[in-house]
């Protein structure tokens, strides 16, 4: 079994420091979770899934021998979050895969955009939910400055929902998540994951404007239920003078 321990601590030497390998498998999962994603194929959950899994224990590395990282509470809550709301996207995305399966389409759901008041609510939860973890990620000795833990832990959390919701604008909350995400990831030395969130931030906006003109192309189109009687024209009769 010494082989599988050396492989979970595999680190390969960097400018003096190390460079867990784990954590790089878990940030191309990740990516390639996120690929599935813009692509809006269900197998982007089960991938992120393993990707999550993979960084939970990079971030609680203290509790895995890693005696000099940074425990990032915010970063492996999120892991943990991400893992069950990826089972709720990932049955929801499956479930509207089958339906539109039956009509010959190929992607599991239609983006679309959220309602006015939804964009409120995300925006209330994203500052009050960073503003109450905040103390609270303190007092359990998560890394300097805790304000960014906690707001990509809350911010997370609302991307991951809305892209199960499949809202367009998931991709923005991703945008700002990673602003912060980088310089606390760099700081913390979890040089990995702060590369996968600069390289991922680019990313965000190719998916935005991906998912928002895959939704004016691909949005329902308008029926007339009760056409107007006045507009009919009975065929081979000349059109009517005003």
């Amino acid at each position: 079994m010494q082989w599988l321990i050396d492989l979970f601590n595999w680190t390969i030497p960097i400018a003096g420091g190390g460079l867990l390998m784990r954590e790089v498998f878990g940030n191309v999962f990740g990516l390639a979770s996120a690929l599935g994603g813009m692509r809006r194929k269900v197998w982007a959950w089960p991938l992120g899934i393993i990707g999550n899994v993979t960084l939970l224990t990079v971030f609680l590395g203290s509790l895995f021998g890693g005696t000099d990282t940074a425990n990032l509470l915010g970063q492996a809550g999120r892991q943990i979050m991400f893992i069950a709301v990826s089972i709720y996207g990932w049955v929801q995305w499956k479930k509207s895969k089958t339906q539109r399966s039956s009509t010959g389409e190929h992607t599991a759901i239609v983006p679309e955009w959220a309602s006015w008041p939804v964009r409120i609510w995300l925006v209330v939860i994203l500052v009050g939910g960073t503003v109450l973890l905040t103390p609270l990620f303190r007092a359990l000795g998560s890394f300097e400055p805790v304000w960014a833990d906690a707001w990509t832990f809350v911010g997370s959390l609302l991307a991951t929902y809305g892209m199960a919701k499949g809202w367009v604008e998931f991709w923005l909350i991703w945008v700002i998540v990673d602003i912060v995400g980088v310089p606390l990831l760099l700081s913390a030395g979890y040089y990995a994951s702060a590369f996968m969130y600069m390289f991922y931030g680019v990313f965000t906006l190719i998916g935005f404007f991906v998912w928002a003109r895959a939704r004016n192309r691909e949005k329902p189109a308008v029926e007339t239920l009760m056409p107007d009687p006045t507009l009919q024209e009975i065929p081979g009769s000349a059109p009517k003078s005003p």
